[in-house]
């Protein structure tokens, strides 16, 4: 399905504020409110639109620790992988998980309290686990930029 200008602007806009409502989104794209409704239902019902959240504040839950892993696996093959990639999948502490080219298998964003829990994650839950044979940890010391939001 091809968008049009209207379409990149509703999307840039809920990307910027999830909450609006269809007669403020019009009134910043342009169009009535009616149209708007009607692109927007079309834009979730052909998948542009995947979801709405709330950013929860990490610090404030108890999640200030920001760590960035990576992992080898032990054995590269289809059900080595699978079975990593179910494992990570269940695993709450992970925000974000990327297969990866080059030298490191995996990149993974970890939230976790304080540094205890990060060595408990990684002595006690990823580098015991069969799939995987090699761990890399790093600190985030600053994020300079974070964000859900594509260049529309």
């Amino acid at each position: 399905m091809q968008i049009d200008t209207f379409d990149r602007k509703i999307l840039a806009s809920l990307q910027s504020e999830g909450r609006l409502t269809n007669n403020e989104l019009a009134e910043l794209v342009g169009l009535s409110a009616s149209q708007c409704s009607r692109r927007r239902a079309r834009l979730e019902e052909d998948g542009f639109i995947s979801g709405y959240y709330a950013r929860v504040n990490r610090e404030m839950v108890g999640c200030a620790i920001v760590n960035i892993i990576t992992v080898t696996l032990h054995t590269h093959n289809r059900d080595n992988a699978i079975r990593f990639a179910n494992f990570v999948g269940r695993l709450p502490e992970v925000m974000e998980a990327h297969a990866l080219t080059g030298e490191m298998d995996y990149l993974l964003k970890v939230a976790t309290p304080d540094l205890k829990a990060l060595s408990n994650f990684v002595n006690d839950v990823l580098l015991p686990h069969e799939s995987v044979q090699h761990v890399k940890s790093a600190i985030v010391l600053q994020t300079l930029k974070e964000t859900t939001a594509l260049p529309i």
